[in-house]
């Protein structure tokens, strides 16, 4: 089947199912729901890391690329997996991360015992002169770049947690650790890898403050070198095998360069994910701040994307949720008055455009952020360490909370509701590790039984295997100057496609193209018809309309 036809499942094995009641998703309990991904009819699984860890940052801090965490299972566990998936038509994916590893990774404890060798495997510096560290450079979790190397009079950079050291990309040996890691689990049986962060691992070598006002990222995103880094690895691993499937993590990436990581003739990714279309609800920029989105800036950010990709012949991986992000229902719906509808809504936006959807664990059947009502009820890192800037900044508990609460990374966390089990949701026969909260409106088994979102997502699913002009249509745009509306045309010799789709709780009427009078309805999330030249869109609904050439 071509990348095109593929649909993509996420799923953070921490939170989707707990085999042996010790409140963490495990191995095991995805191999027992096995039946359950098959019925949403997915093609592949992205598996967020499950490698060893001391799990500062959920899996991120690896120690072990080799080794299953005991915490998730066994390698004979993973083995099983991979075939019960096989078995129903299902591959793997990995999250292999290459920017970084762990401190208490084998290399960087070689490093800090004095091994030179290893030394090199890392970003290790002088302070400067005055005693500051060796560049200006920022954390994206908050604070330096920089901490101590051991007892010497050196640091290590860290873009990430202080538990996470970035690696040398510079050094042939890191480049060749990364080629065994792929072809290792190449050999297992694995078909997808996901990269992370993987527009970043192309520092300079000799590093430089940012200049004021400047942002530090901007001096290691996105450089040329990546590409040449990307080529190498993919010559050297998965590049090997023709119908293995890889997916790039950008940060801040550019249009252009995204274009040239994905095209097929440059050898480097098959798909990436950029996310300037989740940051249309920042204030200026800032993550921890409460503005409902920009509606007119996504419209415009979805459209210069899917245009800008399929003019130049890249390739877009198509998602809302992942493990990083509040969920969108939330975000770009309305949970409160149509939770279901806007569900549908979004879920249409993205499996009719050009590229590649994926699925985050829990969207199929609607999850949204859950109720928390104190700190403590959260466990990332990076949103502990962003109520603590926010309150040295001068908000109150409240606020800082507040803020917290409508952006943190476990919204997306919480346990897969199976059931509407008081406490445990049907996750566990423990206590979670992240408390869900709302199970008894939404839930695995209710939806099944009554609900119409997973039946929707089936639908969606299935329609981009069954018809060209979704999985390999041209993208042009349609109606971008609508204050609510967001719609596109799909485009084969033989077929267009028109989707339109509401973003708001209130009616709107829109014209279609005249060709498209008399047109059939595809799909839509309500029981409408077109009348004439113009729709009736009802609150948050979406209408797929198909004519022939």
């Amino acid at each position: 089947m071509r990348l095109s036809k593929k649909v993509i499942y996420q799923i953070y094995p921490k939170s989707f199912y707990d085999s042996n009641g010790d409140g963490i998703g495990d191995l095991r309990g995805i191999i027992e729901k096995i039946p359950y991904l098959a019925r949403l009819n997915i093609d592949m699984i992205w598996f967020n890391p499950f490698f060893v860890s001391p799990q500062h940052d959920n899996g991120y801090d690896i120690e072990d690329y080799y080794q299953i965490d005991p915490l998730f299972g066994t390698m004979a566990d993973f083995d099983e997996l991979v075939q019960g998936l096989r078995a129903v038509g299902i591959d793997v994916m990995l999250d292999m991360v290459f920017n970084h590893t762990s401190t208490q990774h084998e290399w960087f404890q070689k490093a800090l015992a004095g091994d030179s060798t290893y030394q090199q495997y890392y970003y290790l510096r002088p302070g400067k002169a005055n005693g500051e560290p060796p560049t200006n450079w920022q954390s994206k979790f908050g604070g330096s770049a920089w901490a101590p190397f051991g007892d010497t009079d050196q640091y290590y950079l860290h873009l990430y947690d202080p538990s996470q050291a970035d690696l040398d990309w510079h050094n042939p040996a890191v480049r060749q650790a990364a080629v065994d890691i792929v072809n290792y689990w190449q050999h297992k049986g694995v078909r997808g890898f996901r990269f992370d962060v993987i527009n970043v691992i192309g520092k300079d070598q000799q590093l430089v403050d940012a200049p004021p006002d400047i942002s530090s990222k901007f001096l290691y995103t996105d450089r040329p070198i990546v590409h040449d880094y990307l080529r190498e690895l993919n010559a050297a691993s998965f590049g090997q095998h023709a119908h293995d499937i890889t997916v790039g993590e950008l940060s801040s990436a550019t249009l252009a360069n995204s274009v040239a990581y994905t095209k097929p003739e440059n050898h480097e990714l098959s798909m990436v994910f950029n996310f300037h279309h989740l940051k249309t609800d920042y204030d200026h920029g800032n993550k921890w701040t409460d503005r409902p989105f920009d509606f007119m800036a996504l419209k415009k950010i979805i459209n210069d994307w899917a245009q800008g990709m399929a003019d130049a012949g890249g390739w877009q991986a198509l998602f809302w949720n992942n493990h990083d992000q509040p969920r969108a229902v939330n975000r770009f719906g309305d949970v409160d008055h149509y939770r279901v509808k806007s569900a549908e809504m979004l879920a249409t936006v993205m499996h009719l455009l050009r590229g590649t959807p994926f699925i985050y664990m829990g969207e199929e059947i609607g999850m949204t952020d859950p109720h928390y009502h104190q700190i403590d009820d959260y466990v990332d890192v990076e949103s502990h360490n962003a109520y603590r800037a926010l309150r040295a900044q001068g908000h109150s508990d409240r606020a800082a909370f507040h803020l917290v609460h409508v952006k943190s990374r476990d919204n997306a966390r919480t346990p897969m509701q199976w059931t509407a089990e008081p406490t445990t949701a049907g996750f566990t026969a423990g206590t979670p590790w992240l408390r869900p909260t709302n199970q008894a409106a939404i839930n695995v088994a209710a939806e099944l039984d009554h609900g119409e979102i997973f039946n929707y997502y089936q639908r969606l699913i299935q329609l981009r295997k069954t018809y060209d002009v979704i999985s390999d249509g041209d993208y042009q745009p349609l109606l971008l100057d609508h204050p609510q509306v967001l719609a596109y045309l799909r485009g084969t010799d033989t077929q267009e496609l028109a989707v339109l789709n509401n973003f708001y709780g209130r009616k709107t009427t829109v014209e279609i193209p005249a060709e498209f009078i008399g047109a059939r309805v595809l799909i839509s999330n309500y029981q409408r018809e077109v009348a004439g030249n113009a729709v009736i869109l009802q609150p948050y609904q979406s209408i797929a309309l198909l004519r022939d050439k």
